[in-house]
């Protein structure tokens, strides 16, 4: 193997164990280890490396790693190609107060969402969802993010079911026939649920964005404590929430 292909592969080794990252959790260089097949001193000078740069920091008390700042600002700096955010802002902000609940736009990343911005009920004296803005999230554990599979062409799709599908919590879908035919659902009736697949006790309802080719470049989602969320006003939250998305539609 030639250099430029050793090279190659080591920085394909580096960026998988950054990716391991997206799962939120602090991680270890054992663990890391473990995972990856690669020898722990590999790992550690991998890990000391992105410190230097910022993209991971140390907990001094574990030794484990979690993403630094440095990933924050390259996340920043995706938003400028995102247009279509600033025609929504504002619209979100209706929604929010007109359900008052949490809104989301998010964008598609490789295998998960990345949750863009948020909007909160501006008087709510309720429980709302507090802010996971610039973090991901798995597409079949995410209303927004089966929302913009339901819109892939079939082969990416099976493309996509060809992966293991990785759990957030226990009520995530993880069978790939099992999510085919949610997936048949939300094409029918033109919008994605999530009953706390993603987080415990959080329900949402989640609609793709399409830009005027019919591509599909982002999703909003409605977000809440799951007791709110019954039949008949996730029924009204959809119908919302589609008209708020037909509306965004028309101005990108």
């Amino acid at each position: 193997m030639d250099d430029d292909k050793i090279k190659v592969k080591s920085l394909k080794k580096a960026l998988e164990i950054l990716n391991c990252f997206e799962e939120k959790q602090p991680l270890g260089v054992t663990e890391l280890s473990e995972r990856m097949g690669l020898y722990k001193s590999n790992v550690h000078n991998i890990l000391s490396t992105f410190e230097a740069m910022g993209y991971v920091e140390k907990d001094k008390d574990t030794g484990k790693y979690y993403l630094g700042m440095g990933v924050i600002r390259l996340a920043r700096s995706v938003e400028d190609r995102f247009s279509f955010h600033a025609v929504a802002r504002p619209l979100m902000q209706q929604l929010a107060d007109r359900t008052n609940e949490t809104v989301y736009i998010t964008v598609p990343m490789g295998r998960c969402v990345y949750y863009l911005d948020a909007a909160y009920p501006g008087t709510s004296s309720t429980l709302f969802v507090g802010s996971i803005r610039y973090a991901t999230g798995y597409m079949h554990a995410t209303s927004s993010g089966k929302a913009m599979l339901a819109s892939m062409p079939e082969e990416a799709l099976k493309e996509y079911l060809r992966h293991p599908l990785e759990k957030s919590t226990d009520m995530t879908i993880t069978e790939p026939e099992q999510l085919a035919a949610e997936i048949e659902e939300v094409r029918r009736r033109g919008y994605a649920t999530d009953n706390m697949e993603m987080d415990v006790g959080i329900n949402c309802v989640g609609v793709a964005i399409r830009d005027r080719k019919g591509d599909v470049v982002g999703a909003l989602s409605v977000s809440g404590p799951s007791p709110r969320f019954y039949e008949e006003r996730l029924h009204q939250i959809a119908d919302m929430l589609k008209a708020t998305v037909r509306e965004i539609e028309c101005k990108i």
